[in-house]
Formats: C-alpha cells, structure tokens, sequence
C-alpha cells in the first residue's frame, strides 16, 4: 500500500481514536488496485488532513531520532561497511555478479565477431 504496516497501523489508530468513521480497500489480488482509506463523511476531510499531517510530523521527528540514534551506534549497515567488516564475502558476491555479467552478456559479444 505504499506505506510501511506500522504507519498504516498507526493512521488508523488516530482515526480510531478521534471518532473517524472511514472504511479500507485493499490492492487487490494482483496488486493493481491502489489501496485507500475513505471517509464515511466527507465533512470530515478537513479534520482528517489537520490530523493526518499533524501525525506525519511527528512520525518524521521519531523516525529521524531513530536514524540518529542508529547511526550515532554504528547500527546502520552500508555498503562501505559490509565491505570493511566481511571483506571476503564482499569480493565473492562482486566476484559472483561479474560471472554473471560476464554469462550474460558473452553470447552478444560473440555475434560481433
């Protein structure tokens, strides 16, 4: 649906919690639908939008902290590194996509000759 369970969980839990009567549609089986939250009564729109971007600034605030905080513990993974703690596995993951590169693209080079 676009947005992580637990936003999604959250939102509705804020219309919950404030009296908001909507109703959900998935995505549908294959996932071509654009799943939504509707309001029942559209007069509340107006409330809504004030509670919704209300709720996302504060989402933003907590999860920049928690970023923070990670970074600030080295908890956050990179490329860089993934590279200097297993540097092993590393060159045989760019040694495994170089085969495949090289499997894939051989038959092209070879119509050239």
């Amino acid at each position: 649906n676009g947005v992580p369970d637990d936003e999604a969980e959250e939102v509705r839990a804020l219309l919950n919690d404030h009296g908001i009567s909507y109703y959900e549609t998935p995505g549908g089986n294959w996932g071509v639908s654009m799943p939504a939250l509707w309001l029942n009564d559209p007069s509340q729109l107006e409330t809504v939008n004030t509670l919704i971007a209300q709720y996302q600034q504060e989402r933003a605030k907590r999860m920049r902290q928690i970023y923070e905080q990670q970074k600030a513990d080295q908890g956050i993974d990179t490329l860089w590194g993934r590279l200097i703690h297993d540097p092993v596995r590393s060159v045989a993951y760019l040694a495994i996509v170089a085969a495949i590169l090289y499997f894939s693209i051989k038959p092209f080079i070879k119509l050239g000759e």
